[in-house]
């Protein structure tokens, strides 16, 4: 678990190379790809005896051109926590698909997450529903379900307002499972490979200008004499006099 936790940055920075290498090698007014990066303070309620951490989440997003008004992207983001609190800290990476609209500076966002995360237990580990265990971290599956609001800034940055409800499968609950609430504040940083290709909200590029033609005028051919017309040259006038 913990070598995927260290692949996060080197994910994100392959992912970004790989994107930024196609979107140079396509014409400006086509280019489908639009990459954002976050990063956010995260105060998570872990949904286990009024556990909770204060975290790091990390992330970025990789869209497509709009479909019907609809933003479509891929996203993977991940949580680490710098204070675990007194019952468990949770740490997670998640993949899944982000739809989004846009309102002026205002961003609303809707997302689906599936990945995998690690509790540990703190204060030496926590009992199984039995008593007769004693976990010190567990991993399993974890689905979250979210949204929040990005609002733009500038051409480049907006702030970040995120709420996820996330399910994690745990062998110390009766039930099997717990559900924390991670609710974030960050930065995005949008990266803008080519900042005169925008998109209106129903999928037309915005403020593009195609290349003017050339502005030279063909010659055209002189139009052909009608068949009953004079001949074009007259005849040719002496010089001598005329007998008197």
């Amino acid at each position: 678990m913990k070598t995927g936790f260290r692949a996060i940055p080197l994910l994100f920075f392959s992912l970004a190379a790989c994107s930024l290498a196609r979107a140079q090698n396509i014409p400006a007014a086509t280019q489908p790809l639009q990459i954002s990066a976050f990063g956010a303070a995260t105060g998570t309620y872990t949904g286990l005896d009024g556990g909770r951490n204060a975290s790091i989440t990390a992330g970025a997003d990789i869209g497509w051109k709009p479909f019907y008004g609809i933003y479509p992207a891929v996203e993977v983001r991940g949580t680490y926590p710098v204070d675990g609190g007194q019952v468990d800290a949770q740490k997670n990476i998640l993949f899944g698909l982000n739809l989004a609209k846009y309102y002026g500076i205002f961003h609303p966002y809707g997302d689906v997450l599936f990945g995998r995360d690690k509790i540990d237990y703190q204060n030496g580990g926590y009992p199984n529903p039995t008593g007769r265990l004693l976990y010190l971290d567990s991993d399993s599956n974890v689905f979250s379900v979210g949204g929040g609001l990005d609002l733009t800034v500038s051409d480049h940055f907006a702030v970040k307002f995120d709420a996820q409800f996330q399910h994690y499968g745990v062998p110390v609950t009766a039930s099997g499972h717990i559900y924390s609430a991670p609710l974030s504040v960050g930065i995005v940083y949008r990266f803008d490979f080519n900042h005169h290709i925008h998109y209106t909200a129903d999928g037309q590029v915005k403020g593009y200008r195609a290349p003017r033609e050339s502005a030279s005028t063909p010659v055209q051919p002189p139009a052909p004499a009608p068949d009953n017309a004079a001949p074009d040259t007259a005849p040719a006038s002496s010089s001598s006099s005329q007998p008197q």
